[in-house]
């Protein structure tokens, strides 16, 4: 096996590193990037196997990151996704070392942050890029002997040959250059004294453990520069939680002011059909979403919309939005309580757009249903959960057949109605509507009395009563309706 040695080091012109690139860290950090974003590291940062890295004196919490490391073999400048892996040479592991007490005064840079001396080893061995498939290799770290990372590449937001490629665009990488390519969950603080690894494998193949030892810096830092200051974000970032950083839980944020509790109940206690004929007063006539049938259709669901659109596959670009933590993934993986994931598949019929296992974990973040106007796969299975999913038809192909998972969190078409992120979604037997929510109050207060007076008609229908002038209330029972409503209030004030 062929080692990272002093001159590996040397000829790294650039060491370029990805924000986030993990499901489980972007997951972790609450937040998923649509495109890669990247920072530099000097190359003075770089240090071997077996080296020591220095804690700042004033510095608390250094960081310690597991991460795979591509270096170039040959300059890549403009390449495309399927020459991009070409251009790797060598696979290894390596540490993303930073300082979260000067991660204020870098606005992004991570100079100051993830720039000192030693904050980068990498090695032991080197893999050869062209022996291993990139998208199944694994990392795991160490921290003091306990694991604490452990991850594969089969599921990321950026696969490396994008990440080689998108980079190459703009610059050249150059033969030596080395990219560091995310990490995942686990990413903790290490302490002087703390001894962390990092290896990298693929199947046979291994890097070794890459073990760096902390030490307690002595020197303190000049007081004209930044020095060394946290708050509770930085020590949660650090830890990667409140809880791992000794923090108390924050309270959970408030639910969006437009759907109240108080509002959502106003709305669950009428039917489609008596919002729809108050949306068709106010000249809404296309607020339905149509042709969709509910595995659960008993439930009356009101929750604010959540949007995914899927564009016809195309198989290039499937390539670079179909796979890793595409939107699909995100949109489910982002759905709140009691929001309602709403897809917009074009009608699409020839595949599925949801199954079991995304379905499931909608339903565990505690979303309210899921609307798509294609179809869904593991139909069995879906409609058996406690959520509502409506859906075009049962088909048991896979997304990409005839979808690309595109974007999220935007004005979207489904079931011919459109539908934008915040809408007020009410769904029942009768069908789904959309709700502009600034007209949500006054359409519930009606709805109910609309629902209030019908409940009177239907007692004088019942009662043998003609609907002529009954329904709709003409002068005559419209007293008379008067008299009932004012008594029944006056029944159940007397309770």
């Amino acid at each position: 096996m062929e080692l990272v040695t002093d001159r590996t080091l040397a000829a790294a012109r650039k060491v370029i590193a990805v924000h986030i690139n993990y499901p489980s860290r972007a997951a972790q950090r609450g937040r998923t990037p649509a495109q890669p974003s990247y920072f530099l590291k000097p190359s003075s940062s770089l240090a071997l196997s077996g080296s020591t890295v220095e804690r700042p004196a004033g510095c608390e919490l250094l960081g310690y990151e597991g991460e795979i490391a591509l270096i170039i073999g040959k300059p890549a400048r403009r390449v495309s996704l399927e020459d991009a892996w070409s251009h790797v040479e060598w696979v290894t592991a390596s540490n993303d070392l930073g300082v979260y007490d000067l991660r204020y005064a870098d606005k992004g840079s991570n100079l100051r942050s993830k720039g000192g001396d030693g904050f980068t080893p990498v090695g032991p061995g080197l893999i050869a890029a062209d022996s291993v498939d990139p998208e199944k290799l694994a990392i795991r770290t160490w921290h003091n002997g306990e694991l604490v990372q452990d991850d594969t590449t089969g599921d990321l937001l950026f696969p490396f040959v994008r990440l080689v490629a998108d980079l190459s665009q703009l610059l050249t990488l150059e033969e030596g250059d080395i990219i560091l390519t995310g990490t995942p969950a686990g990413a903790s603080v290490a302490n002087p004294g703390d001894v962390v690894e990092v290896e990298v494998s693929a199947g046979s193949f291994s890097t070794g453990r890459l073990a760096t030892t902390v030490t307690e810096g002595t020197t303190p830092f000049a007081d004209f520069g930044a020095l060394p200051q946290t708050d509770d974000l930085q020590l949660e970032e650090a830890y990667g939680s409140r809880e791992a950083a000794g923090l108390a839980a924050q309270a959970p944020a408030a639910p969006a002011a437009v759907l109240t509790a108080e509002l959502k109940a106003k709305l669950e206690s009428v039917c489609t059909a008596t919002l729809s004929s108050q949306l068709r007063k106010r000249g809404l006539n296309n607020v339905s979403i149509d042709g969709l049938t509910s595995t659960r259709p008993e439930k009356r669901i009101v929750g604010l919309a959540r949007t995914l659109r899927y564009v016809p596959n195309r198989e290039d670009l499937f390539k670079t939005h179909g796979g890793g933590f595409n939107a699909q993934k995100q949109a489910i993986d982002s759905v709140n309580e009691g929001e309602i994931l709403v897809m917009e598949a074009r009608g699409e019929k020839g595949t599925g757009t949801i199954g079991d296992i995304l379905a499931l974990r909608a339903q565990v973040r505690g979303a309210a249903a899921i609307i798509t106007d294609g179809g869904v796969r593991d139909f069995s299975a879906v409609a058996a959960m406690d959520m509502p999913t409506y859906y075009s038809n049962p088909h048991p192909a896979v997304l990409g057949r005839r979808h690309i998972p595109w974007d999220t969190d935007i004005t979207i078409a489904c079931g011919g109605a459109t539908v934008q992120p915040g809408d007020i979604i009410v769904a029942d037997s009768d069908g789904i509507l959309v709700i502009p929510p600034a007209l949500a109050e006054e359409l519930a207060e009606d709805s109910i009395a609309q629902e209030r007076e019908e409940t009177f008609i239907a007692e004088m229908v019942q009662q043998g009563h003609s609907v002529d002038g009954l329904y709709p209330l003409g002068a005559a029972w419209r007293t008379r309706y008067e008299e009932w409503a004012a008594a029944r209030e006056s029944g159940q004030s007397d309770e």
